[in-house]
């Protein structure tokens, strides 16, 4: 028998209640069978990047199989997971907005389903992982509680049906150093869905809930076929899941992905439930596959809508496409301002999320997802208006032929004041990040005129910010008006600049000094993507963080 003791962690809050010597032992095996795969895998992306950035031989469409010429269909997807609506989506190891994203919102309406983060907004450590399990077991339990005391409030899950939940952990290019087998670290992968399965997963099993993930960053479908593998083993090992449904979305945020999105469904087999149309991270990973190139120099990312740039919009129409011919469910993409003081804020954010969800639900889409409570009811009512019309999507929307995928460049212009805003941005987001969250409210026109509501950004929009930035440097971009030419001396400027105006607004010693300390990351992170090396956010430690935030300015 596998012996417990091959596993340590550091000793965070809550940790020794979820490393039982049963769940090490669990652990432990998934990690002997699965480890060395998801290392293979990671060096098969890092090939496939290298191609696009050196040989210039860009991610492309696999030749015919079954998985893309069969008349194979997804087996039938719980009702759960057919509901139109909307999803509200957040950091699970944050338990007041986690019980807040599990109520009602201010119109008595649930959400459909909760997307429990602890991916892109989540802290990405170890401390966030196990509040995020044990908040999971809790809510799942109908336990889940949390005082404030410094607001003398106290959150709790109010009575009701809850959103079904819709786990999210993070990717399989990351470990989790603090979590080690034999003193190698744990696939954070591997760690995060093996928590679900071992805690909440038994809980739902027991009250007749599926299991449902989000499965994040995949490239490949050789990738969908680890899930599947990580999934038999856990139902080989763990009796209780015998008699659960355990089902998977692919959330589709790369380019390589793209291409295989019926690929991954296929490979997911028995798992496989959708996809989902993560914009954030695609754009991002579109500038990282096209970054050597300078005729792949796009405009203010701020611009480049989905519904009116044609083959972006064409990329999610193949999604809805295949998840039809499939009998799969397409799930679309993210409302994220925030509420505001303003009611004309609130007004015009409001109209705008109800135009992107229209075109979403228009498209066929069943779902997509919101990062506040606020404005759950007016990103859902569009998807439920329409499907409850007796709206069906025609034969050439359910066709992928129709929509094949081209990468271009988008229409608009390059201004410096767009790198500006990813500038401001990126600070905002990584003081967030050092202060422990993974997701942030943002208002990168703070201060300026107009009407801009505050955005719930996340790790996506702060890597596609790096990207288009280090891209402007790189290709030495002009702006579209003045002429001015992007290098590091400009972009320093406009850091320090956004950066005084911060300080500015801001109180406290301890937070100026965590938004220089941040402004010094961003540069470091800036510099990295001109030299081609697009390692993420959520793979440094706080030590590694620390130490570049010490060090001289990266440019």
């Amino acid at each position: 028998m596998l012996m417990p003791t091959r596993v340590e962690f550091a000793p965070v809050e809550g940790a020794a209640a979820l490393f039982t010597p049963a769940f090490c032992e669990y652990l432990t095996r998934l990690h002997d069978r699965l480890d060395g795969a998801a290392r293979d895998l990671r060096k098969r992306r890092l090939a496939m990047l290298e191609r696009a950035l050196k040989q210039h031989t860009p991610p492309a469409p696999p030749p015919v199989s079954e998985a893309n010429s069969g008349t194979w269909r997804v087996p039938p997807v719980p009702d759960d997971l057919k509901k139109p609506g909307i999803e509200i989506s957040g950091p699970c190891s944050i338990t007041s907005m986690f019980i807040n994203a599990l109520n009602p919102g201010p119109e008595g309406e649930r959400a459909a389903g909760d997307l429990d983060d602890d991916e892109d907004s989540g802290g990405h450590r170890l401390i966030d992982t196990v509040r995020s399990a044990h908040n999971r077991l809790a809510a799942v339990n109908r336990e889940l509680t949390f005082v404030d005391s410094q607001r003398n409030r106290t959150y709790a899950i109010a009575d009701g049906e809850l959103p079904f939940f819709m786990h999210r952990e993070r990717g399989l290019h990351l470990d989790e150093p603090d979590v080690t087998v034999d003193g190698a670290p744990v696939n954070a992968a591997l760690l995060g869905t093996a928590l679900t399965l071992f805690y909440a997963g038994r809980a739902q099993t027991g009250r007749g809930q599926g299991i449902y993930f989000y499965l994040p960053k995949l490239e490949a479908a050789a990738e969908a076929r680890w899930y599947r593998d990580l999934f038999d083993l856990s139902r080989q090992h763990l009796p209780f899941l015998d008699s659960a449904t355990i089902r998977a979305i692919v959330l589709v945020e790369s380019l390589p992905c793209v291409y295989e999105m019926e690929e991954m469904l296929y490979e997911l087999g028995p798992y496989a439930a959708g996809l989902n149309a993560a914009r954030w991270d695609l754009k991002a990973s579109i500038f990282e596959f096209v970054m050597a190139d300078p005729a792949q120099v796009w405009p203010d990312r701020f611009g480049v809508d989905i519904k009116t740039t044609p083959f972006l919009a064409n990329i999610f129409r193949r999604l809805v496409a295949i998840s039809l011919k499939r009998g799969a469910v397409p799930i679309g993409g993210m409302a994220t301002a925030l509420p505001n003081p303003d009611p004309e804020v609130n007004r015009a954010a409001a109209e705008a999320i109800r135009a992107d969800k229209q075109w979403e639900a228009e498209q066929g889409f069943i779902r997509g997802w919101v990062a506040h409570i606020f404005h759950m009811k007016t990103a859902g009512d569009p998807f439920k208006a329409l499907i409850g019309s007796g709206w069906k999507p025609t034969a050439q929307m359910a066709n992928p032929d129709n929509y094949p995928v081209v990468i271009k460049v988008p229409e608009g212009p390059i201004t410096v004041d767009g790198t500006r805003r990813n500038a401001r941005m990126l600070i905002e987001y990584v003081e967030g990040w050092l202060a422990g969250r993974g997701a942030k409210g943002i208002d990168s026109l703070e201060g300026k005129p107009g009407i801009h509501p505050a955005l719930m950004e996340d790790l996506a929009t702060g890597r596609m910010s790096v990207a288009q930035i280090a891209q402007r440097i790189l290709h030495h971009a002009r702006d579209t008006k003045s002429g001015v030419v992007h290098d590091f001396a400009v972009v320093k400027t406009l850091l320090r600049d956004e950066l005084a105006d911060i300080l500015a607004r801001r109180q406290g010693a301890e937070t100026h000094e965590r938004y220089r300390q941040a402004t010094r990351i961003a540069m470091r992170w800036i510099k990295n993507y001109t030299e081609l090396s697009f390692r993420s956010l959520g793979a440094y430690t706080r030590a590694e963080l620390e130490r570049i935030a010490a060090e001289p300015d990266a440019f």
